[in-house]
């Protein structure tokens, strides 16, 4: 615990700030959209070190090291990486490890992505793993650290222990993180008013300096209209921390009134700075915030860890963010909901807006977005129970032969029927009138077809030349089924072109939300990577399949059963997924959705792909029904 009145931050589990005598490895980390920090590499983490020492209020450009973090730069006074082309800002930090851990010897443990690509673990987890091989540990369990995961050295891979997915790992030598000796280097806070010296005309420090500017003048005005010498207020200096444990902040005067409240904030910058923070009950609640420190007669001290911090321990990372200050009540949240540019609001716009309202004297809180639930919490094999109504619990691809004609012809034939009168109207195919010949006469031709035949669908009625027909049914799946160009009606059984994999479906035992009563049904599909087949955009060339198994889920109740075993029925004619080029990601010869919708998300519905969603059930049997399958393919 912190001493009453010294302003000095409390160790946390323990665990103290280290010794100024003692050697520290630096690395710099940065928060992802997942609320994981993630390591720079050790040749950016040299090149923001060298920065900091010449200039601890300076803007480090990432792409002088790295030409794949062009876009990127980071301001040493606010701590956030700041991205040019969209505005986003993501928190930085600096973090410390021992000498001798993996950083510190420049091992780097990496695990192989879907794109065959080799991408790093988080720093703790290396260490960690690092740490369990050099004992010569035969596993390393990560359950731990919050991860799923197995890690077997024999094997060298990782499992996961739900889906017992297997990845390959590996270890590498790498340039070691920097090392640093004694107390840390002093950081500054952003200065008020105008800053010395010629100022860069390069259009990325116009826009850093645009953006200090701003902050500025929200600093400026926050003094001037909140905290202006008003009565019973407080007087804070903010110091540098060291590792040898001085206070981040720490009160060097008290109020006038006759019950003080001295109020030390830790974890902001570090360059020495008076505020004046007014005393009102309406800007800070005690009962919002954690007390660090016992109460004292006619004192109240509290301790408030900010974000900011640019000195901040490995080992206080965790602890931090139980003892953040509450919002002041009264206080508007401004969500910046798309930090990965999935919301309706653009990062850039919604931070220059609370800079706007900031300096008009509003206060605003700008929230950070919550983590969608993609999976539920670990399931024992033993809990996983059927589905009513359905036998099995798995499905395999079977490229099934369906009922085909003995050629085009026939199959064409056996869908329309001719016409004696033909109106004069256009065909939909060729877009030669149909009184004309098609527009496929001497391209193709087959006995007993002659371009000027007409023949009308059975179900729907609309007219095309039969030799468009045939060559529809030519450019199709040769499946046996023909579908409609104008109104898509399907006749025949209509199939497509998934590749080989397998389906599983079973109960578990949680609710989806907007579904408390029901359990959830959950599906897995898995598609390994192959080679494409005739019926396929690039026959001979590989296909890959990222993302595979993909977990969706249905609530278990009479239509979620419903519309599963129209899944099945799909799956079975191969229509689930097909081979094309992702939306997502833009690769081509790679698995993908083929038009009908699936729910991804589990316990929440921030990416639109899960619950709750009370229209989901009702468009996905809209969308099945596209695809040929309805009422009538269900089967007791």
């Amino acid at each position: 615990m912190a001493r009453s009145g010294s302003g000095m931050l409390a160790s946390v589990g323990g665990m103290g700030y280290p010794p100024q005598n003692l050697a520290r490895v630096v690395v710099w980390e940065w928060l992802n959209e997942h609320g994981r920090w993630r390591p720079y590499s050790a040749a950016v983490c040299h090149h923001i070190e060298n920065v900091l020492k010449g200039d601890a209020r300076g803007t480090v450009v990432l792409g002088q090291v790295d030409a794949q973090l062009s876009p990127y730069v980071i301001d040493l006074q606010s701590m956030h990486q700041f991205r040019q082309d969209t505005g986003t800002m993501r928190p930085v930090q600096r973090n410390f490890y021992e000498p001798s851990s993996a950083p510190g010897k420049g091992v780097v443990w990496e695990w192989e992505n879907d794109s065959g690509l080799w991408t790093p673990y988080d720093m703790e987890i290396c260490v960690s793993i690092q740490n369990a091989y050099e004992k010569q540990h035969p596993w390393l369990d990560l359950t731990s650290l919050g991860f799923c995961y197995l890690i077997d050295f024999n094997s060298m891979s990782q499992t996961n222990k739900q889906s017992q997915r297997k990845r390959r790992l590996r270890r590498r030598m790498d340039l070691a993180y920097p090392l640093i000796m004694g107390s840390i280097p002093k950081s500054q806070s952003w200065p008020v008013g105008a800053s010395s010296g010629q100022p860069c005309s390069c259009q990325q420090c116009i826009l850093v300096n645009s953006t200090r500017a701003a902050s500025n003048a929200i600093l400026a005005s926050q003094r001037r209209k909140l905290y202006g010498g008003a009565a019973g207020t407080l007087k804070v200096v903010r110091q540098s921390s060291t590792f040898g444990g001085t206070s981040l902040w720490s009160p060097t005067a008290v109020a006038s009134s006759a019950n003080n409240n001295n109020i030390g904030v830790g974890g902001g910058q570090a360059k020495a700075e008076q505020v004046q923070l007014p005393l009102s009950s309406a800007n800070f609640s005690r009962s919002s915030v954690t007390p660090s420190l016992s109460s004292t007669h006619g004192h109240h001290v509290i301790t408030i860890n900010g974000q900011n911090n640019l000195n901040r321990p490995g080992t206080q990372r965790t602890s931090m963010g139980s003892t953040r200050g509450a919002v002041p009540p009264g206080v508007p949240a401004l969500p910046v909901k798309n930090l990965t540019s999935s919301g309706p609001v653009h990062p850039a716009l919604a931070g220059m807006t609370g800079i706007l309202m900031c300096a008009a004297g509003l206060p605003v809180c700008l929230t950070r977005a919550p983590k969608p639930i993609l999976h539920p919490p670990v399931i024992n094999k033993s809990d996983l129970k059927p589905v009513q109504g359905i036998n099995g619990m798995r499905r395999k691809t079977k490229k099934k032969h369906l009922r085909r004609g003995k050629n085009p012809e026939d199959v064409v034939r056996r869908f329309t029927e001719k016409i004696k009168v033909v109106p004069d109207e256009d065909c939909t195919i060729c877009m030669e009138r149909l009184v004309m010949s098609s527009g496929y006469e001497g391209v193709l031709q087959y006995k007993g077809i002659k371009p000027e035949l007409v023949g009308k669908l059975g179900k729907c009625g609309h007219m095309y030349h039969l030799l468009c027909l045939v060559a529809m049914y030519n450019n199709g799946n040769k499946d046996g089924s023909l579908q409609c160009p104008t109104c898509k009606t399907i006749y025949g059984e209509k199939t497509g072109t998934q590749p080989p994999g397998k389906m599983e479906y079973h109960v578990i035992p949680h609710c989806l939300p907007g579904y408390n009563d029901s359990k959830t049904i959950r599906i897995v599909y898995d598609i390994p990577a192959g080679i494409q087949t005739n019926e396929h955009p690039n026959p001979g060339k590989k296909f890959s399949a990222r993302g595979f198994p993909r977990h969706c889920y249905l609530p278990d109740n009479d239509k979620g059963r419903k519309v599963l075993k129209l899944l099945i029925t799909a799956w079975d004619r191969r229509l689930i997924f097909t081979i094309g080029t992702s939306s997502t990601t833009g690769e081509s010869d790679t698995v993908v959705w083929n038009e009908i919708h699936h729910k991804t998300e589990f316990g929440s519905n921030l990416t639109g792909h899960g619950y709750p969603d009370p229209n989901y059930l009702n468009n996905v049997l809209t969308e099945l029904s596209a695809q040929g399958i309805g009422e009538d393919n269900l089967k007791d």
